[in-house]
């Protein structure tokens, strides 16, 4: 820190600022955080055709057990409904941000 100060004393003007910011930002390794709901949105759509596939297999008889049906199903419903949630909360905290007042 004392090192990013000196370098800004050191440099002339608006340059030494720039230069300072510019080195002492962090770089972030691993997905984003738009990966990470792109795949968790893609994880929830998998559940739910799982879940239809097997509903339908089980319609026309071709299911193993109505047991594995309702395990896919409900899987399918709890992701679902968490997803729901995790929006609602991010929609609620966005709310609250742009409801503060600068």
């Amino acid at each position: 820190m004392i090192n990013n100060v000196s370098r800004v004393l050191t440099n002339q003007g608006l340059e030494g600022i720039k230069q300072a910011t510019q080195s002492a930002q962090p770089t972030t390794a691993g997905p984003s955080f738009t990966d990470f709901l792109k795949n968790a949105i893609e994880q929830v759509n998998d559940q739910q055709q799982t879940a239809e596939k097997l509903t339908e297999a089980l319609a026309t008889g071709q299911a193993p057990d109505l047991h594995t049906v309702m395990i896919a199903s409900e899987k399918a419903t709890l992701s679902f409904q968490l997803a729901v949630q995790v929006r609602n909360k991010a929609m609620e905290a966005y709310q609250e941000v742009m409801r503060m007042q600068m």
